[in-house]
């Protein structure tokens, strides 16, 4: 099993122009502290949202490629969107980092979810694949998408970093100017 910051870094590596939204909670914070990037989307308190946002952002901008960071728990918040996501076929990897817990919320073991792959596998996705060390990582063909990554990791070992430091306004203003997608105006808005 990986540790969670090693499999976050090994995905950057082999992704490092893409788009990419992560999770809620440490998973989140992990990745601001590996590396912070205006192409990092972080959703703070979204659970369950990270993939659905994806394939928003992948229709969007169907040149980029879409890397989606979920935990096991959060995977298993929105199972719904998978097929939705098949049907599409966007340029979007979803890589789901499995350590068996609910770490941002105390460590509760997450509820058992069977075999992700198998599921993205039956809701429609291109491929899917569970890799236990980074060598299976890289060696890993994610040419066809949608692609589901099942990484099991070790339960953490190490403090959670300092949590995002923008509000999620800045956040959504960040991301939108490097995409160069203008800011909205709203009238009288607060």
């Amino acid at each position: 099993m990986l540790d969670i910051r090693d499999a976050l870094a090994a995905l950057l590596d082999r992704e490092p122009d893409a788009l990419t939204v992560s999770t809620c909670g440490f998973i989140t914070r992990d990745l601001y502290n590996l590396r912070d990037r205006a192409e990092h989307f972080y959703l703070v308190g979204s659970m369950g949202m990270a993939a659905p946002i994806g394939l928003g952002i992948a229709l969007a901008h169907p040149g980029r490629r879409v890397l989606v960071l979920d935990g096991d728990g959060s995977f298993a918040m929105n199972p719904g969107c998978l097929p939705m996501i098949a049907e599409h076929r966007p340029n979007l990897v979803h890589a789901v980092l499995d350590n068996g817990a609910h770490e941002s919320t105390g460590g509760q073991r997450t509820v058992a979810l069977g075999d992700p792959a198998a599921t993205a596998l039956a809701a429609g996705y291109a491929a899917a694949h569970t890799v236990d060390d980074l060598d299976e990582l890289a060696a890993l063909d994610l040419t066809g998408t949608p692609a589901l990554v099942r990484i099991r990791c070790a339960p953490r070992s190490h403090p959670a970093g300092q949590r995002v430091r923008q509000t999620p306004q800045q956040l959504v203003e960040r991301f939108r100017t490097r995409l160069g997608v203008p800011q909205p105006h709203l009238e009288g808005a607060v």
